[in-house]
């Protein structure tokens, strides 16, 4: 064990990141593989359900990306730099308690159930599915006191939070409630940029635990009963879902996307999907090139005062990113995956930095951006102009690419002027 401590805190708040930012794209990528309408072989009944389901996962998605924010918010509360970066999908037993598994999955029974399993409050009888339980078994408690920080042993989401909490109030009993709340309230992302709920400016120990309570209550709806968290909202899915395949057992919601693609032969190659298909590699590249540059973006801004325009620039800059990933996704999951795994689509892999960090702030950075804008907005170009996704994600990199460089040159402008 280890003695509470701003370390120990900060290194909790690393995992409640990684695991945030895991769920988000373990949903999206479900969503992404949804089908779309009486065209790609729903009927009119079944595409009505679909379509609010894919409204619903993405909503449940975006509260995924306001919890992220208010995790980031909280660590740099206390002084420290928040973790933008996470283990590539799926993830390795260890990175998270033994009966927690993420991964990259199409829609199914399957990935619903675990879903629904990953939000359960606390005394709720969900299990996970069996396709999820990958049978180690092994506890992260070290025994004795230590200065190094370890993961907590926890069962739930929801557990998890609490732990963090306590630690928050115990920590401030210690050394004061000033003295733990020491990072600069400015450089958080609050409604001034975003208007996540996430996106609240904690500056002491009752706005700290307020966002923690907003994670869990979103997410379990525990401790009481709300019909509009994240798991009542999946449970109603799955009923939907049945009532469907009553009436039609052959009612497939989703295209048969691969299970955690990956763009190259990875060292170990069981449990993931190598791409062949050269178009659904290009897709996927840019898909997950536009993601990185999104993160890249967001971990920006937490290095720039609030009320700044440059700010504001990167966080709406990030938003119109995600708009842009969004068709690529859609059309990865539309494209085959290679001649290798025939019946298999292709997949957003959500491919992670390897180093995630946020650039210094200044004319670097602008540069940085600046060149991997065009970079994007050039290969996105390149792609089948007849499909309209890939039109429409074009056109939304060639509107940030102007925006971005316009903006970037009126600095260059003003500091020249200025010398």
């Amino acid at each position: 064990m280890m003695a509470v401590t701003r370390e120990k805190i900060v290194h909790a708040l690393y995992e409640a990141a990684e695991l945030e930012h895991c769920l988000m794209c373990a949903y999206l990528y479900a969503m992404f593989s949804l089908r779309d309408g009486e065209g790609e072989g729903l009927t009119a009944e079944e595409a009505e359900a679909v379509a609010h389901w894919r409204r619903t996962i993405l909503e449940i998605s975006v509260g995924e990306m306001s919890h992220l924010i208010a995790v980031w918010n909280i660590t740099a509360a206390l002084g420290a730099t928040p973790r933008f970066g996470r283990d590539n999908l799926p993830l390795a037993p260890g990175v998270l308690p033994a009966n927690l598994v993420v991964r990259l999955a199409p829609f199914n029974d399957a990935v619903l159930q675990h879903f629904i399993y990953l939000e359960r409050p606390e005394g709720a009888a969900e299990r996970d599915d069996p396709s999820f339980q990958h049978g180690e078994t092994f506890s992260r408690h070290a025994p004795g006191v230590r200065l190094t920080p370890t993961g907590y042993q926890y069962n739930s989401v929801g557990e998890f939070y609490e732990e963090i909490a306590a630690d928050l109030r115990r920590l401030t009993a210690q050394i004061g409630e000033a003295a733990v709340f020491c990072g600069d309230p400015r450089l958080q992302l609050t409604q001034a940029e975003s208007k996540l709920p996430g996106s609240t400016a904690v500056t002491d120990l009752e706005s700290a635990l307020a966002a923690i309570e907003h994670i869990v209550l979103e997410g379990e709806g525990a401790p009481r009963h709300r019909e509009n968290s994240h798991y009542e909202r999946f449970r109603q899915i799955r009923a939907e879902m049945r009532s469907l395949k009553a009436k039609n057992p052959s009612f497939n919601a989703a295209h048969p996307s691969a299970e955690n693609p990956v763009l190259r032969r990875p060292p170990e190659p069981q449990g993931h999907m190598w791409l062949h298909d050269r178009d659904a590699i290009a897709t996927v590249d840019l898909a997950n090139a536009t993601y990185a540059l999104m993160m890249r973006l967001l971990a920006a801004t937490y290095g720039l005062p609030a009320g700044t325009d440059e700010k504001l620039l990167y966080v709406r800059s990030a938003v119109g990113l995600m708009q842009a990933m969004t068709p690529l996704a859609e059309r990865a999951a539309r494209l085959p995956a290679g001649p290798s795994a025939p019946g298999v689509n292709a997949g957003m892999s959500f491919t992670a930095q390897r180093n995630a960090a946020a650039l210094p702030p200044g004319p670097g950075a602008r540069r940085f951006f600046a060149e991997r804008i065009q970079e994007l907005s050039t290969a996105a170009d390149a792609l089948d102009r007849r499909d309209p996704r890939c039109v429409a994600a074009s056109k939304v990199l060639d509107g940030l690419r102007a925006k971005l460089l316009a903006a970037f040159d009126a600095d260059a402008e003003a500091t020249r002027a200025s010398v």
